[in-house]
This record gives C-alpha cells, sequence and structure tokens, in this order.
C-alpha cells in the first residue's frame, strides 16, 4: 500500500523543529527512525498532514554518562545503544533489552527516542527504561519539562507528549555496583512482537539477599508494568527458586493480558508468570558472581 499524500518539512535544527511543531504539531507527525511511522502510513492507519523529518537533528544523537547518569539523545539508532561499551559494562539491562529489538537492518536505523514516544507496551526498550526508573526531557516553545516513565506511556502507542512537544533525552539513572538483571521475552519468530517478557534488575546487600527489586512487565497491559507488589516481597529476601516462583505469581496475579489469535488472555498471564521467574533467577545468578 502508500501512504496518504502529506506535506514534508526537514528541520535543520531544534529550534526549527520545534517552530514548526508550535504550528502544526496538531496537524503532524515527527518522522525518525520510521521503523513504526512509516508502516502505519502505508497501512493508512495515521493520516498526517505534515512529516517533521528530525534526522537532520544530530545533536539528538549520543549516548554519554554525565555524573552517574546515562543520558541517551532521543535521535541516538538502536544500534549505537547496542554496541556502546558504556552501556554494556553500566546499564548491562539496557544492552540486554536492545539486542531483542526487530532485526540488525531495524536497529540501524530505528532510533531510543522513537520506540519511547510510540509507546508500545510490548516493545523491549519501554518496559527496560520502566525497570530502570528512567526520566524523559521533552521540550517545546512553552519550555521544557520532564516525565517519569508512568507519565510518559500512558497508554497502548500514547505518549505523554503534547503535540507540539519533541522528546530530547532519555535520563537513566545508575544502576548498583552490585546487581544482577535479566531482560526475557518470547515471540513466536525471531524479530516478531513479543506475546510477552519481563525486564528484572536486583540490587544486593553483602549476604546475598536481595536490597531492592525491579520488575517490568512486557505485554501485561496497555503500557509497561511495575510489579510494585511483587518487588516488596523480595526485599530481604534470597532470590532462590521458591522466591522466584512466589514473586512471579504475585507480579501477575492483577494482570489481565489482552488476547488474539496468538494466545489468549491465560495463556499469555502464564507466560509472563514463566518469564518473570526465569528473569529472576538469572539475575540472581549475575549477582552472585
Amino acid at each position: 500500500m502508500k501512504p496518504p499524500p502529506f506535506d514534508y518539512e526537514d528541520p535543520a535544527t531544534v529550534e526549527e523543529a520545534l517552530d514548526l511543531l508550535a504550528q502544526r504539531g496538531a496537524d503532524g507527525k515527527v518522522l525518525a527512525g520510521g521503523q513504526s511511522l512509516v508502516p502505519l502510513l502505508n497501512f493508512r492507519l495515521t493520516r498526517p498532514e505534515v512529516l517533521i523529518d528530525v534526522n537532520g537533528l544530530q545533536s539528538l544523537a549520543y549516548v554519554r554518562r554525565d555524573r552517574g547518569i546515562l543520558r541517551i539523545g532521543a535521535l541516538t539508532r538502536h544500534a549505537t545503544l547496542e554496541r556502546s561499551p558504556l552501556v554494556r559494562e553500566h546499564w548491562p539491562l539496557l544492552a540486554d533489552a536492545v539486542r531483542w529489538v526487530g532485526h540488525p537492518q531495524i536497529r540501524n536505523r530505528g532510533t531510543v527516542g522513537g520506540s519511547a514516544v510510540h509507546a508500545d507496551p510490548t516493545a523491549e526498550l519501554p518496559v527496560a527504561l520502566t525497570a530502570l526508573d528512567a526520566t524523559f526531557t521533552v521540550r517545546s516553545r512553552r519550555g521544557e519539562r520532564t516525565l517519569t516513565c508512568a507519565e510518559m506511556f500512558r497508554s497502548a502507542l500514547e505518549s505523554g507528549l503534547e503535540d507540539d512537544e519533541l522528546l530530547i533525552e532519555i535520563a537513566v539513572p545508575p544502576m548498583p555496583a552490585q546487581r544482577g538483571w535479566a531482560f526475557e521475552e518470547y515471540a513466536r519468530r525471531h524479530g516478531d512482537f513479543a506475546l510477552g517478557g519481563a525486564a528484572v534488575a536486583l540490587s544486593f546487600d553483602g549476604d546475598g539477599t536481595c536490597r531492592d527489586a525491579a520488575i517490568a512487565l512486557l505485554g501485561a497491559g496497555p503500557r509497561p508494568l511495575r510489579a510494585c507488589a511483587a518487588e516488596r516481597a523480595l526485599a530481604g529476601e534470597r532470590v532462590v527458586s521458591q522466591t522466584a516462583a512466589q514473586a512471579a505469581a504475585e507480579a501477575v496475579r492483577d494482570v489481565a493480558p489482552t488476547g488474539d489469535i496468538h494466545g489468549g488472555s491465560g495463556y499469555r498471564r502464564d507466560l509472563i508468570e514463566a518469564l518473570v521467574r526465569r528473569a529472576l533467577l538469572a539475575a540472581a545468578r549475575r549477582g552472585a558472581t
């Protein structure tokens, strides 16, 4: 299929992009990697009057550490994040998650900011960023503000950005030194949308007990979900088969995933429970080394 007709704008600076969004944001879409937007255009599931192509804004393409915080420019490609030694060493959960994004061709073109703004509850990066308590800096001609994950991922394919706002940067707090992490998902074929998944980050005390846990669920609802009750249940416990199974059951106790031809709600709930358990045990093994 072919996309509907649209105007095209190619701003050279962030300021030009913000001017265009102030003028035409309600009628347009921002084009970055295009890995989600272009298929929607071709199927005519979205019909913007104008595309604002931000690929010229190379000032928004960076990965750096600033006072212990990982700062990711919105135009950073998935492949850049995947290959970053800084990310692999200090934010390994993020490095693990990005490897599951589509195929290499998609990761070469797709952007971290685009994945965040698309707000797909079955996408890997929103779930990993939720587990890591990331924040999102957005800007418009009205000013700048910072969104939490709960504010950013509002519902399925609905972000917290206003029509005139542009995502500028994603900030990820440091992971603790004594840590364990894991990202698990299941899809029918490699590169397909996942049927379920989990991102887990654990920190440990010197005696090997869990100090803090972060568990984010993929595909469990209309946005990435934190399993707060399961996280609290792990505090002060050793993460072994029994406690991992109990926490996984608690993590999905109140979720009701949407079913489809690839698996009903109950199947997906059981799948996510199994993946949480697997991720917890993998994170515990890494934390013990």
